[in-house]
């Protein structure tokens, strides 16, 4: 007899999902219907984990650009891991790709330089998640965030 179990379930072409007690890990091709079920999702778990709408709108955002910026360094859908976990401090975002080699730059752009092209993104995840950081792994690189719930609203 075989048993389906819930990541199964929740399996489809290219986006394969590891449901956790406060967060998920996906497992994606990369792509805008799979963004959008990314922070679908974490719009979702974070909710029913008590993180606060604030919050959970800076995870959506800091997710997508360093998905963005992955599809950059990588091309179009590549293969991807995504990590969002309600911890005690603030919730951690994580985004594997398979370039060891490409780093994303932490060269200063203006956020309201109307010259720019490209290079706000990182910014934006500076002042979300401070201390960001690169980690080499065994078949890639990995991004590292921790986003603080906000002063006064955190988890409810």
């Amino acid at each position: 007899m075989f048993v389906v179990t819930q990541a199964q379930a929740a399996a489809s072409a290219g986006f394969y999902l590891r449901a956790r007690p406060t967060g998920f890990a996906v497992h994606m091709n990369a792509s805008a219907a799979h963004l959008r079920r990314v922070r679908e999702l974490a719009d979702k778990t974070l909710c029913e984990a008590g993180v606060d709408t604030g919050t959970s709108a800076n995870v959506q955002l800091v997710a997508s650009e360093l998905i963005g910026n992955s599809v950059r360094a990588c091309g179009d859908h590549v293969p991807l891991v995504v990590e969002v976990d309600a911890e005690e401090d603030g919730v951690s975002v994580k985004v594997h790709d398979p370039e060891p080699e490409l780093l994303p730059s932490r060269r200063p752009v203006a956020l309201d330089d109307g010259e720019a092209e490209s290079g706000r993104g990182l910014g934006l995840v500076d002042i979300l998640a401070p201390g960001w950081q690169v980690l080499p792994t065994p078949v890639g690189k990995q991004i590292v965030c921790s986003l603080p719930y906000d002063e006064g609203d955190g988890r409810a």
